[in-house]
This record gives C-alpha cells, structure tokens and sequence, in this order.
C-alpha cells in the first residue's frame, strides 16, 4: 500500500504542503496545467529552491490580483466542479472546503451557507488546498498520517483583528487531533493546511512502519534562527500492505491511591460505554509504598479528550500520562455459525488473506449453553468445528 506521512514538526501550511508533494515527486509542468483548468485570472505558480535553518527545500508561491470580493462555499465549489480536474481530486478539494467552512462556521456563530471566506477563500487558498488534492491523486497516496501538530503560538493579525494562536477556526479544525504548542512564537499551522490535514489523515502519531522511496520538503515563509521551518513529506509503501491492520491510538494511564475499588470499577464501566478500545488496570505499589491500582485506556485518537474527561471526572486523579502508539493487528471480519446449538457469530483474523485466528463471541456461547443446558466449552467447540 503506497502511504504518504507528513512530519509537521514545525506545522505547515497550505503552500508547505504543495511544496512538499513537489519536492517528492510531483511533476511541476503537470501540476501547472491541472491549476490553469481552475479558470482563475492572472495566476502565475512559482516554484524555487530555498534554504531553512541550513536545510535544503522548496517553495510554492501562488501570485495573483488582490481581490476585493469574498466568495462562499457554493462558488469555490463551482470552480473546483467546473475545472479539469480529476474527479478524485475534486472530491478531496471539495471535502476538505467543506471542513473548513463547517469550522468557520462554527467559530462566527453562523450556518454554512452564510460564511463567506475571506482570507482562506483568497486565491493562493484555493491553489494550495487544489494542490494538495492534485497531489494525493497524481502521487497514488491510498492513506494519509500524519504527526503531532505543531501550532506555535502567540497571536496573529487578520481580517477579525488580533487573534491568538491558534486561530479559532484552526483550533475548531484541531478537535480530536493530537496537537502542541511551539516550537516558534508565531502561527505555524494555519486554517489551510489544518483543514487539509484533518480530512485526508487516516491517523496521527509517529512515523508508521514503511519503506520510504521519496522524501519532499516544503519551506515555510518565516526563517528562524532556532528551528527548520520546513513540512516533510515522506511517501513509500507500507509494510504492513495487505494486512490493512496498521493504526495509531492514545494510550491514557494513571495511578491510584486514594479511591475505593468500587469507583475504579464504576469508571472502567463508563470508558467502555464512551468508546474505549479497552480498558485495564493492575496492582501496582506507589511511594511510601502504598498499595495502588494503575489503569490504562486505550482509545482513538479522536476520543482522546472525551475520555481523559471522564477520568478526571470521577475524581480519581490530578494527572494523566499521554501517549500515541502504534498497533498492528489481524485484518478482521465477523462470520455467524449454524451450530446444534444456533447461531453463534466468530471473530476471524486473517494474515496476508489467510486465517490465522478464529474465536466464537463468548455472550452468544454462554446464551446458547444456557437454553441448552450444556456447558459453555461445548458451545464453544462446536462454534469452532462449524467454522472448519
């Protein structure tokens, strides 16, 4: 599987990205044609070599007119439509527009419809976020990840007046995704690039597992002394192709002391029914060696907040260690099984297309040894010798 990961280290933006896919691969004549069927007037592309904090990159200048008119949802939708463009490329275009314009939305207080863009509807906007869905179809990228968001911080200029970092609509965008202040003072993730990243990403968290064939640069418009101000771009195939099993989760975990068992249980409960992936705990021994319990949950990526939540609800703790790791599991599917005893569904793992795990759902079997009056093992085992 051809993957495509996006290290923003130093967050990006709209141009970074397009630079980036340049940098790796994207053929510049090609991408220049594809822009020219937007339609749009007086547009030139420039694309140069640049230098950040001694590293080598690229940049994607779109220059056109100042305009003077503020465009809605609907006319951007009409040109990205209306142009040559893939249709792949238009559905990630316009997808990724309609992100943006729910998170306007959200931030003004307004419906869709009556957002009209003003910065992020400006042109080189439009270009970048076309780009980037150009890109991803004339790369063949079939999934996204990307790392921990970097936002910077500070405050920033625009249309709205003095605003802080990151911007409201950023922020809105960066619901459920892993995000950090820094490294410079200053906006490093703008609306743009937030709104591409966060409807093309099918995970967030460290490099995935894959062997990396090209690797693009794109260079920020700021310079600074202490940090590249550069997106990488990293495409290759995954090795996990085939398994359809790689992902990245949170692992949440704290210690406790000074709760009764009963409210350790009654949370554990509670994650589950808020969609926990699993939740567990073990005895551990803290300072003075008190005796303690250490629970872990592993969720998604977009529960994370949600769940971390629920924990310092229940009152079980002042803090919670955070990380985002890696899993690989079994390609999976959910078979039913006519057994004497009825229907009992299996959850099957396959690997590389062949069967390797087969487990009967305990519930149905103990549901059915029970109107049987036979014992669970049997139900089991008949559940197992159906499925061969």
């Amino acid at each position: 599987m051809r993957i495509a990961y996006f290290d923003c280290f130093a967050g990006a933006a709209g141009d970074m990205i397009a630079a980036a896919m340049v940098d790796a691969g994207l053929d510049a004549g090609f991408l220049k044609s594809q822009i020219a069927a937007l339609g749009l007037k007086n547009l030139e592309i420039e694309i140069n070599t640049t230098q950040r904090a001694g590293l080598r990159a690229m940049t994607f200048l779109p220059r056109a007119p100042h305009e003077h008119h503020h465009r809605h949802l609907d006319d951007i939708k009409k040109i990205i439509t209306q142009s040559k463009i893939s249709e792949k490329a238009k559905q990630t275009a316009i997808a990724v527009f309609t992100r943006l314009a729910l998170a306007e939305a959200a931030v003004h207080g307004k419906t869709v419809d009556e957002i009209h863009f003003h910065e992020v509807g400006a042109v080189d906007s439009i270009v970048d976020i076309v780009v980037a869905a150009i890109g991803f179809d004339a790369l063949k990228i079939e999934k996204v990840y990307c790392s921990v968001l970097s936002v910077g911080s500070g405050e920033i200029k625009c249309a709205h007046g003095t605003l802080p970092v990151p911007a409201p609509a950023t922020a809105e965008l960066l619901k459920g995704v892993p995000c950090v202040a820094g490294p410079g003072d200053f906006e490093l993730l703008t609306p743009t690039a937030a709104a591409i990243l966060t409807t093309v990403a099918d995970g967030f968290g460290p490099l995935p597992a894959m062997k990396v064939t090209a690797i693009g640069c794109g260079a920020g418009a700021k310079d600074p002394k202490n940090f590249a101000n550069i997106v990488r771009l990293f495409i290759g195939e995954s090795v996990d192709a085939g398994r359809e099993t790689a992902d990245t989760v949170t692992l949440l975990e704290t210690n406790i002391d000074d709760v009764s068992g009963e409210l350790v249980g009654q949370a554990v409960e509670n994650l589950l029914a808020a969609g926990a992936l699993d939740v567990f705990t073990a005895p551990i021994y803290m300072k003075h060696n008190r005796p303690a319990v250490e629970i872990s949950v592993i969720c998604e990526l977009k529960d994370t907040q949600l769940l971390e939540r629920i924990i310092f609800e229940h009152g079980l703790t002042f803090g919670i260690r955070k990380q985002f790791i890696q899993r690989a599991k079994l390609a999976r599917e959910i078979l039913t099984v006519d057994t004497e005893f009825g229907k009992i569904r299996l959850k099957v793992g396959s690997l590389d297309g062949r069967v390797v795990n087969a487990k009967p759902e305990f519930a149905d079997c103990a549901a059915a040894a029970k109107k049987h009056s036979v014992p669970v093992k049997t139900v089991i085992t008949a559940a197992i010798k159906a499925k061969s």
